[in-house]
């Protein structure tokens, strides 16, 4: 029996992990550039580009929110697959 699953069909959660990795990458190059002056000697960057820094935390939640959602759809299928089988068995 074939999987019903099309090779470049999205899995659930697989929108929130591109979604979180998106922000994640937007964060931290937005901690990079507030670190540098840092670094630099320069003059620090204003506040709103801390909280840019946050988006970061903010990113690896979204995608962790995705591979949640993916896991239970996962128990969800496994749990169908099983009651499938146990009811062709009987």
């Amino acid at each position: 029996m074939r999987d019903k699953t099309q090779p470049n069909s999205a899995a659930p959660g697989d929108r929130l992990i591109r979604a979180g990795a998106v922000v994640f990458v937007i964060g931290a190059v937005a901690t990079l550039v507030t670190v540098a002056p840092l670094f630099l000697g320069t003059t620090p960057f204003p506040t709103y580009m801390f909280v840019l820094s946050m988006l970061m935390g903010v990113g690896f939640l979204i995608a962790g929110a995705g591979v949640f959602q993916a896991i239970a759809a996962g128990r969800r299928q496994a749990r169908g697959a099983s009651a499938a089988s146990g009811a062709a068995s009987r």
